[in-house]
């Protein structure tokens, strides 16, 4: 499985990391729900499961996807300043285009 995070996801994501509460977590990326042919996807902060993948991205976060989610496969997490400030993620492989 695949995962790639933006240099400004990656900046907010590693100060969040790294507080002291949050030692020994790491970044999961799930499946809210769902559209047929695209899904919407939140974040928390967790530990692997059996039925999970830990991907290492080039950014250095380690990337919680549950193995049996074929939708989690090449997410893309964004993190933008403007119009509003906040995480995107999307699925450029499976054609999602974003939240809406």
């Amino acid at each position: 499985m695949k995962c790639k995070i933006s240099r400004n996801a990656a900046k907010v994501l590693l100060a969040e990391l790294n507080k002291p509460e949050h030692e020994g977590k790491k970044l999961r990326v799930y499946v809210t729900h769902r559209h047929g042919d695209h899904a919407h996807y939140g974040l928390a902060l967790d530990t692997p499961t059996d039925s999970d993948v830990v991907v290492t991205t080039d950014k250095g976060i380690d990337v919680i996807l549950d193995k049996n989610e074929p939708f989690l496969d090449g997410v893309r997490i964004d993190y933008f300043y403007l119009p509003q400030e906040g995480f995107q993620i999307t699925n450029p492989s499976k054609g999602s285009h974003g939240d809406h």
